[in-house]
């Protein structure tokens, strides 16, 4: 029995995991840029075009549904549905919508630990026999109240499910205490307080973590390379230039 739910969850998840059609790309970072500004620690936010990459922005109204993580030598470490935490070359992305997101001012040390962090869950993989875990992403746009929606990503049947993208990273940041979307909790003096000191941080669970979490978190900074080196919207040849000289001539 269990060889045939891992059969079947297998083939479910090469199946999500398989591209869509009609993929327009926005972004301007080409694979120089992208080595060029990526540093250990950095995030590479992604808006994937698989089916489960569908489901993942409508469940969370967003337009990343993947986040890889770059340890350097042009290298991100991801935590993929099919083969698990694997290593993959910066040009896996190149032609993708991106978003470059940095942790702000964590320190050599601290960052150095994500890093080794992120690189000791390789080989980790998600376990394709919980299959209800899967199925909910046959449906790319469930009806569900969008309050709901975040527990629907997390997947995992109460053990930690380190082959999900969002957590394997959350993961990482939290344990070096690194906050990405933290809660803030009152504390209050006395019975009936007049003051609460608003100044405690309470953290999320890792797996309720998802891509849009580092875009919009208040504690990483988001690169982009193309206002990186004399950026000067005066140099940029535009197509409607050529044609309209065209047909005054």
């Amino acid at each position: 029995m269990n060889i045939f739910f891992q059969r079947l969850g297998s083939s479910l998840a090469r199946y999500l995991s398989k591209p869509g059609r009609n993929y327009e790309p926005f972004s301007m970072i080409n694979q120089v840029q992208l080595v060029t500004h990526l540093q250990p620690g950095d995030l590479l936010l992604v808006e994937g075009n698989s089916k489960i990459s569908t489901a993942i922005k409508y469940l969370t109204q967003s337009t990343w549904s993947h986040v890889a993580f770059y340890v350097g030598d042009s290298t991100l470490v991801e935590a993929d549905l099919v083969e698990g935490v694997v290593r993959v070359p910066v040009s896996k992305y190149v032609g993708y919508n991106l978003r470059i997101c940095r942790p702000v001012k964590i320190i050599d040390e601290d960052r150095d630990s994500v890093v080794n962090y992120v690189l000791g869950q390789l080989g980790q993989q998600y376990d394709v026999r919980n299959i209800l875990d899967l199925v909910r992403y046959l449906i790319p746009t469930p009806p569900i109240p969008f309050r709901f929606r975040r527990h629907l990503i997390s997947l995992g049947s109460g053990e930690p499910t380190k082959a999900i993208c969002s957590t394997l990273v959350a993961q990482a940041f939290m344990s070096v205490k690194y906050p990405i979307l933290p809660r803030e909790i009152q504390q209050c003096e006395g019975d009936m307080p007049t003051y609460c000191d608003t100044a405690m941080l309470e953290t999320r669970h890792y797996r309720h973590f998802t891509p849009r979490d580092f875009d919009l978190s208040p504690f990483f900074d988001v690169i982009k390379p193309t206002l990186r080196h004399n950026f000067d919207y005066k140099k940029i040849r535009w197509l409607e230039d050529k044609t309209e000289k065209a047909l005054t001539n």
